[in-house]
């Protein structure tokens, strides 16, 4: 009995509790402070993206490039590697 009567108040807690997060969700003040939030964010984001240096390239032929020789390589195959018994 005593169990059963735990178990219920730990339930109705956890109901109330997801009540009252549902309802600061939902409210009209949440949804003011969260469009306030982002309009701000934006804000912020023109204001620092004006003052950005812009840099300039320095990457040109930064590549160079080796020629190779040709030396013939030996070439293996698979099979033939297999049935060797050296």
């Amino acid at each position: 009995m005593l169990k059963e009567v735990k178990y219920l108040i730990f339930l109705i807690i956890i109901l109330i509790f997801f009540f009252f997060i549902g309802k600061y969700y939902i409210s009209d003040v949440n949804k003011k402070k969260s469009y306030r939030s982002k309009n701000n964010i934006d804000q912020k984001i023109k204001i620092f993206s004006e003052d950005l240096p812009i840099l300039e390239n320095d990457t040109f032929d930064i590549i160079e490039y080796v020629e190779k020789n040709n030396k013939k390589k030996k070439k293996f195959f698979f099979w033939e590697l297999i049935n060797k018994d050296d």
